[in-house]
Parts: structure tokens; C-alpha cells; sequence
């Protein structure tokens, strides 16, 4: 599968995206977004795809995010509302539902909207190369688009602080306040991704599925209602194969042979 402004690739069910427009930092502009939702699809399709790993081609940065000159495009504001900033729920949406568990593999500088769609995923590994921050504000500009993303990952006043003050912080800072999960050195980071990604896709398919699927849904719900839904998953969960077969493998001590179903 090929695309204008990102690299995919697959193999031993590991999706690997990555973002390809090294002359613009890969600022997300509506080519990169319509890339990205693509590719993102392609991956949901594809049933021996366990894993998505999302990265970047340009050695120092991941995304310096949102293209600022689509900000200030000469075109009508109801298009920019209906067709060019939609773009990006729509992508935090497909990824929080995509099924499958997506690695940020955070390679280098994460800024602005590059943030938000790192916290869509649902685990960040970062270099110690990278640094985080939301600096719209110094430029005029709010992150609207992803404070949602960050107010749920982070706590409340870190949070603020990131959004008013708009400075950037370094990985390890990153990773005390929750940002990421795991930072390691630069020589050691392809091989720390490829370590996470294979042990997710060594998972049983179908749990990871409606694992993923019920944590994107019961995050904002009511803790009784939460209940209700948590407990109608796992009585479901009780009709799969997979979960008669990862009990009957941990008590003969084997390695369970998962069929998706």
C-alpha cells in the first residue's frame, strides 16, 4: 500500500506508519491527515495486522504539528470547520476505535497537534532526543483540537501549564508527568518499539479487540454505567475461544495458539 506523505509497511502482524514529509518536519497538513486516516483504515483491515506502530522518517522530529499556514489559508471559515479541522477528531476517533493497539513511536520533537496525536494512541514509547509541548500560543493560536486528548491523559494544572505557557519540556519530564510511557536512548529505540510491538501482537486478537474497544468507551461514562457496560464485556469475553484457550494453555504451560475468534 503506498501514499503520498507516509510510509506503510507490514510484517509478522505489525503495521508500521510512518510519517514521510521530512521538508515540512511533517507539519499535519489535510494530505498528511488524509494519509494518515487512510493508512490507518488499511491497517484496520487487514486481519493479520495485530499492532500499529505510528513513527516518523525525519531523524530529529516527529511532527512540529498542525500546518499554520492552513490556519491562515484564504478560503471560506464554514470550509475549514467542515473539511480541514474535522480532520482530526475524526483521525483521534479512528485510532481510539481502530480494534487494534497503536504504538507512538516518538522518535524525535512532538509539538502542538503532533501531541494530541500522540496521546490518541494507546501507549507512547520516546527517545531521549524528544521533547513535548503545545506552543501554539506563542504564535497566536490555541490547541482547541487536542486539549480534550491532554486533559485526559494528564493531570489538570500540568495540563494548563503546557497550554498557557506554551514551552516545551524534555522526554524524561514527559514521562514523570504522563506523557509517555517509556523513554530509552536513541540506540536503543527501534529495538524498545519493536519489543512492545511484538508482545501486543503475540496477544489474542479478539480480547485485545474488545479490550481496546471498552477502554475507549467506558473513559468518560458513569462509574455505574461503566460497571454495567465492563460487565456486559467480560460475559461476552466468556463466549470466545481465545479465552477457553489462553486458561487451558496457562495450566498446561504452553503457549496458547489464538484463532480470533
Amino acid at each position: 500500500m503506498s501514499f503520498a506523505t507516509v510510509l506503510y509497511a507490514a510484517a509478522d502482524g505489525i503495521a508500521t506508519i510512518s510519517l514521510n514529509q521530512p521538508d515540512s518536519r511533517n507539519a499535519l497538513s489535510d494530505e498528511l491527515l488524509d494519509d494518515l486516516l487512510a493508512a490507518f483504515e488499511h491497517a484496520r483491515a487487514d486481519g493479520d495486522v495485530r499492532c500499529v506502530v505510528l513513527t516518523s522518517t525525519h531523524e530529529t522530529t516527529f511532527s512540529a504539528g498542525g500546518n499554520l499556514s492552513g490556519f491562515a489559508a484564504d478560503v471560506p471559515l464554514v470550509h475549514k470547520h467542515l473539511y480541514g479541522i474535522e480532520k482530526f477528531p475524526r483521525l483521534f476517533r479512528t485510532i481510539g476505535t481502530l480494534g487494534k493497539p497503536v504504538i507512538c513511536a516518538a522518535n524525535g520533537h512532538c509539538l502542538a497537534g503532533a501531541l494530541g496525536l500522540a496521546l490518541a494512541c494507546d501507549l507512547i514509547v520516546a527517545s531521549e532526543k524528544a521533547t513535548f509541548g503545545t506552543p501554539e500560543i506563542n504564535v497566536g493560536v490555541f490547541p482547541f483540537m487536542i486539549m480534550a486528548l491532554i486533559y485526559r491523559n494528564l493531570p489538570r494544572k500540568k495540563t494548563t501549564e503546557l497550554l498557557l505557557l506554551g514551552e516545551r519540556i524534555d522526554a524524561h519530564e514527559a514521562e514523570r508527568i504522563g506523557i509517555v510511557n517509556r523513554v530509552v536512548p536513541a540506540d536503543e529505540f527501534d529495538a524498545a518499539v519493536r519489543d512492545w510491538a511484538q508482545k501486543l501482537a503475540a496477544k489474542s486478537p479478539v480480547l485485545m479487540h474488545m479490550g481496546k474497544d471498552a477502554i475507549y468507551r467506558q473513559m468518560d461514562m458513569a462509574f455505574e454505567d461503566a460497571l454495567d457496560y465492563l460487565r456486559a464485556q467480560l460475559t461476552i469475553a466468556f463466549s470466545t475461544q481465545d479465552i477457553q484457550e489462553g486458561v487451558k494453555a496457562f495450566f498446561e504451560k504452553r503457549d496458547p495458539q489464538w484463532t480470533g475468534r
